[in-house]
């Protein structure tokens, strides 16, 4: 399942409107959708909004389940070209070392770390 999925799948499953999560989550509905058609990827402080208003970790809405593929996700081959293999074995293999909860807090650090930078 892609985030858009999971992020109709959980809004769905506890009887929440579209219009009642993008307003909650500062949204708009157009944009909602665009993510649960797959349309759009969120950022990820929006991850973080709409999993604030479904009241589940950020993580659930961004496991994917597609088991049965043994390739690598586009966006994840694009982000080794740009930094280098050698640069992204190390994040993972340090990555290895951290719960969620962790990878999720450093993920948050660094989006302020680039927002104080603008």
């Amino acid at each position: 399942m892609t985030v858009g999925d999971n992020i109709k799948k959980y809004r769905e499953a506890q009887n929440i409107s579209k219009e009642d999560l993008a307003l909650k989550a500062r949204l708009g509905v157009t944009t909602l959708e665009s993510y649960e058609s797959n349309e759009r990827l969120p950022e990820l402080d929006t991850i973080l909004k709409i999993s604030t208003v479904l009241d589940i970790p950020a993580s659930e809405l961004m496991e994917f389940e597609d088991e049965n593929d043994t390739n690598i996700d586009y966006e994840l081959e694009k982000l080794i070209q740009e930094i280098g293999v050698k640069r992204s074995k190390l994040i993972l293999k340090k990555a290895r070392d951290f719960s969620e909860q962790d990878v999720l807090k450093a993920m948050n650090l660094l989006y302020e770390l680039n927002q104080q930078k603008k």
